[in-house]
């Protein structure tokens, strides 16, 4: 009788082993550099939000011709305002930012962060009160550390 093997030699399961290692390691940067670059336009994402609500929460301010520091109502939530712009805690709400981002505001300036960057401080952009003769300033968003 004629006994048959079956299988893979010791040799092959080798070399299928090396090749997945290889691209393994080829597609593991790749892998880490597009959840950076996903959170850097998610932060994006939540500047053009914070802009936008600044924008709504002036216009309804002035087209209900509401004193200048008087608080507008967007989507049934009051929305603090200061020299007709939101202020630092109010921008926050007007921007109804979701868990993926992290924002706080201390005295005039709220800082917003994508929750789980690998440099939370190097992921994040602020927004700065309008101090009366200027309007606020959002700054430029940092996605060094996202």
């Amino acid at each position: 009788m004629i006994k048959k093997q079956t299988g893979f030699t010791l040799i092959e399961l080798i070399v299928v082993i090396v090749i997945l290692g290889i691209l393994a390691a080829t597609a593991l940067p790749k892998f880490m550099g597009i959840q950076g670059g996903a959170r850097a336009a998610t932060l994006q994402g939540a500047r053009g939000a914070v802009a936008s609500a600044m924008n709504i929460a002036t216009a309804t301010q002035q087209s209900l011709n509401l004193a200048s520091n008087a608080s507008v109502t967007l989507d049934g939530v009051a929305i603090t305002m200061a020299n007709r712009y939101p202020t630092a805690a109010g921008i926050i709400t007007a921007a109804g930012l979701s868990a993926e981002y992290s924002a706080s505001a201390a005295g005039t300036v709220a800082t917003i962060q994508v929750a789980g960057a690998t440099t939370p401080a190097n992921c994040q952009f602020t927004y700065t009160e309008s101090n009366g003769t200027m309007p606020p300033a959002v700054t430029a968003a940092d996605t060094t550390g996202c």
